[in-house]
């Protein structure tokens, strides 16, 4: 079995706006941002998944989509700050933003950047006492086609993000295309609420898994506090990678809120260990995902 990835999701208080232990993405607070990354990454992880300085809108637009507005610069300065103090690949998370804001982001050339292979539905309140965060947009195959041309011709390696079996109809239309790279790296989002929902059951996963396209690298995101560590296991045995991080679960076990994102990484990586997986470093995974080496 090869080498577990793992990785670190820190910067989005999106989905747990009262996490305390959550710095703000704002341009002041890029500098402490970075530091936690740069923890995650010691600590094992060998991709930080960056959300970068935006803002959620607060309505549907004119467009009919309701997505995050990005400060480019805000991004460039995290990423800097990273690359300077630790080796790792650099994943820009964020899908939920339009293709031609996304662009200037490519022209930083991260290693790596999320694109949605099914609509954005997701509904985040898990704290009652907040109002609740959506994200709202389609993404049909004619955009698609344009993320895979377009981070094609900025060397951008595509992570596609997969919510439910429809994502997999997707990508298998654009491998019929050759649209594709041949070595494919999908997340596969179990638990995430919201009309893209897959519930979180270790069934699910199986059958996500068993949908996939031979040969496809996938990964596991779970945003269920009380089973995501139960699901991320099974991820591990299977074969899969997996990601953590206050985005996706900010509980080191129900109840239990981590103090930091290291340590939500320092779990996976024990856990890795009890389930026989070793853990890749940043050169390793890079092999893996079918990235140049660094």
């Amino acid at each position: 079995m090869e080498k577990l990835i793992i990785t670190a999701a820190y910067d989005s208080r999106v989905s747990y706006p009262g996490n305390p232990n959550c710095i703000p993405s704002t341009r002041e607070n890029v500098p402490l941002i970075a530091e936690e990354y740069v923890r995650c990454l010691n600590a094992g992880a060998a991709i930080a998944h960056l959300h970068g300085v935006r803002k959620l809108e607060d309505k549907i637009q004119a467009d009919g989509r309701k997505l995050s507005r990005l400060d480019v610069d805000g991004w460039r300065e995290m990423t800097d700050a990273i690359k300077g103090k630790a080796d790792c690949i650099i994943q820009y998370g964020i899908a939920g933003a339009r293709l031609e804001d996304r662009i200037p982001l490519m022209e930083l050339k991260p290693d790596m950047m999320a694109v949605a292979f099914n609509a954005h539905d997701e509904y985040f309140q898990p704290d009652k006492s907040y109002p609740p965060n959506a994200i709202y947009a389609l993404h049909p195959l004619d955009e698609l086609r344009d993320y895979a041309r377009v981070t094609k011709e900025h060397g951008v390696k595509m992570e596609l993000e997969s919510f439910h079996t429809g994502a997999l109809w997707n990508m298998r239309k654009l491998m019929e295309e050759r649209l594709l790279d041949e070595r494919i790296w999908t997340t596969l989002f179990i638990g995430w609420a919201g009309g893209s929902w897959t519930p979180c059951e270790e069934r699910a996963l199986i059958y996500m898994v068993d949908c996939l396209p031979k040969d496809v690298v996938w990964n596991v995101s779970c945003m269920d506090p009380d089973r995501a560590w139960n699901i991320l296991a099974l991820a591990i045995s299977l074969g899969g990678h997996i990601r953590v991080g206050f985005e996706d679960n900010p509980y080191l076990k129900p109840g239990e809120l981590s103090d930091s994102c290291a340590r939500l990484v320092d779990k996976a990586v024990s856990m890795a260990h009890i389930l026989g997986r070793e853990v890749a470093n940043p050169d390793e995974a890079r092999g893996i995902i079918g990235l140049k080496a660094a």
